[in-house]
């Protein structure tokens, strides 16, 4: 269910109209005991987030991401959730997901609403990665995933503390789902995604906690939308033949030849804001083979033969589909201008779709800065969407009004230097527990 624009912009006026001003006397009772409750947490919260980050789940480590799952699992217990792990099917190959949830009175009306709090429970470093677990160094710490995104899954858990230690809790509609694979989703989407739809058809708005993006003003930023991720195939053929023929009428310009015409095309006429393609791999000659995967690939010929063949894998990221859509028709125009003695074709697949900026996505990120700026935090501007990569939420944001980017302020995600600044989590902390309580009630 999507919220009407009007309806959050509404929201967002009566925030603004029982919360003026930008700092903590903008808080209501309640609301400044939930800021209370946050901030009397944080060394707790980064104990928490320790234990968290000191248990390896690399994606296919499905005991690490299990033991991760019985930790917060027991943490959510605590605030009176009812929890459930959600195995997949052996032959995916993955751990499976963690799903909360708590109902209340206060989402089945017209003025609170349901929401779906989304995090992952896995890291792209497996079992034998070099990067440390845990270490800290002053007011950083530097280990696996303690932004990516273990940083933000102890957010919703210690936002929720707050909640409920304020008596804020009680009566909200709120499910969490935690999954286990999404840094290398399993295979098929439609069996590791169902439980994510599921729960976003029983929601009013999600709310996802990968890290923010700080600004070129070093602001922490809100996603409101990330581009898709989505893949191409290119198929080029040419005629073989003597070397000292090519361009002729009879030899042609061959495969090689051809598939740089392509691409060139491609780099000239389907440049647009937002929208990128990369070809990633290519190989071309007499014969061409690309392995399963398409990830490596083997060519043989010689210089005096005309290339006969080349293949060519590629990335497309787009913000819509309608700039998908556009973006499919100018590169299948492009590969059918054969050069003389060539034919070419295209494929595409689609994997994430995008997660479009939307009006209520707007909408949303305003409530979220007015509770930042009430809570004397400072304002929450939108992170440009082209700057942001494919994420799980995109998998339920055409469906209801979304907003990422929620998470912890770090550095160098998925490299050895991934790092946080442990106070981006008392932060992030706050303007949860505050973005919660607001659109719950």
């Amino acid at each position: 269910m999507k919220i009407a624009p009007l309806a959050l912009a509404a929201l967002t006026l009566t925030c603004t109209c029982t919360c003026a001003g930008a700092n903590a006397a903008a808080l209501s009772p309640t609301e400044q005991a939930i800021v209370a409750q946050a901030r009397a947490n944080a060394p707790q919260a980064l104990q928490l987030l320790e234990r968290s980050v000191n248990i390896n789940s690399g994606t296919m480590n499905l005991d690490g991401v299990r033991a991760v799952g019985r930790l917060y699992r027991y943490e959510l217990e605590q605030l009176g959730f009812a929890t459930r792990w959600i195995d997949m099917p052996p032959a995916m190959g993955r751990a499976g997901h963690l799903i909360a949830t708590r109902d209340g009175n206060q989402g089945s009306g017209a003025k609170g609403k349901r929401l779906l709090l989304r995090g992952h429970l896995d890291t792209v470093f497996e079992p034998g990665s070099q990067v440390p677990l845990w270490q800290r160094d002053g007011d950083r710490v530097r280990g696996q995933g303690v932004n990516d995104m273990k940083g933000g899954d102890v957010v919703i858990i210690e936002a929720l503390r707050a909640l409920q230690r304020a008596g804020a809790l009680d009566g909200a509609a709120i499910t969490v789902l935690l999954t286990g694979d999404e840094e290398d989703a399993g295979e098929p989407i439609a069996v590791s995604r169902a439980d994510m739809v599921a729960a976003a058809r029983r929601s009013d708005i999600a709310l996802a906690f990968e890290g923010t993006v700080r600004n070129q003003e070093g602001r922490d930023t809100g996603t409101i939308g990330r581009r898709s991720s989505s893949s191409w195939e290119l198929e080029v053929k040419g005629k073989q033949g003597h070397s000292s023929g090519i361009f002729s009428e009879n030899a042609g310009y061959g495969a090689v030849y051809e598939t740089a015409r392509i691409l060139d095309g491609f780099r000239q006429q389907v440049i647009e804001p937002d929208l990128t393609f990369s070809a990633g791999m290519m190989v071309g000659g007499t014969d061409v083979a690309v392995a399963p995967g398409g990830i490596e690939g083997t060519a043989s010929g010689k210089t005096n033969v005309i290339a006969k063949s080349a293949s060519v894998r590629g990335d497309l990221r787009y913000l819509s589909f309608e700039q998908r859509d556009r973006a499919h028709a100018k590169m299948r125009a492009i590969v059918a201008q054969n050069l003389p003695g060539t034919s070419a074709s295209i494929v595409f697949h689609d994997a994430y779709p995008p997660m479009s900026p939307t009006a209520g996505n707007v909408a949303l990120l305003k409530v979220y800065s007015q509770a930042s700026s009430d809570a004397g935090l400072g304002e929450i501007p939108a992170l440009p969407p082209g700057q942001r990569g494919a994420g799980d939420i995109q998998f339920i944001a055409p469906m209801l009004d979304s907003l990422d980017g929620l998470g912890v302020a770090g550095n160098g995600a998925h490299s050895p230097d991934e790092d946080l600044e442990i106070a981006s989590v008392e932060r992030a902390t706050i303007r949860t527990a505050l973005l919660i309580y607001r659109l719950t009630r």
